[in-house]
């Protein structure tokens, strides 16, 4: 069993910055792998980021490369997203997700275990 809790989530102006938390507890065994998820009103689950825990390699969307850096603390089991220059379109609720297996970063449906999400709002 794993249990993740997101914070930091809140409303911010175009251009703004915020850094979402992933708190983890339970088993965390394995070469895993966490991953950030976000779901705009009306759209699809889509990948965010994602974070080899173990080897440390990080991916991104397209949408966000260079603005958003996801980051861990291993001592902690806390993951990271700092979010900057953020426009409207980012407005989403934002999940961390966890998987077993380090590989296949990008689909919502190899993750197991989810937060309950935290509310981004970025107004123009």
């Amino acid at each position: 069993q794993v249990q993740l809790v997101e914070s930091g989530g809140g409303v911010v102006q175009e251009g703004g910055s915020l850094r979402l938390s992933c708190a983890g507890a339970g088993q965390f065994q394995g070469n895993y792998a966490m991953g950030w998820f976000r779901q705009a009103p009306g759209k699809e689950r889509e990948f965010v980021a994602a974070l080899s825990w173990i080897g440390g390699r990080t991916y991104y969307a397209d949408s966000v490369k260079g603005r958003f850096t996801i980051s861990r603390d291993n001592g902690r089991r806390t993951m990271f997203l700092q979010m900057m220059s953020l426009k409207p379109e980012d407005t989403a609720v934002y999940y961390c997700a966890h998987k077993a297996v380090d590989s296949d970063y990008y689909a919502a449906d190899d993750y197991y275990y989810w937060g309950q999400g935290t509310q981004v709002t970025v107004s123009s």
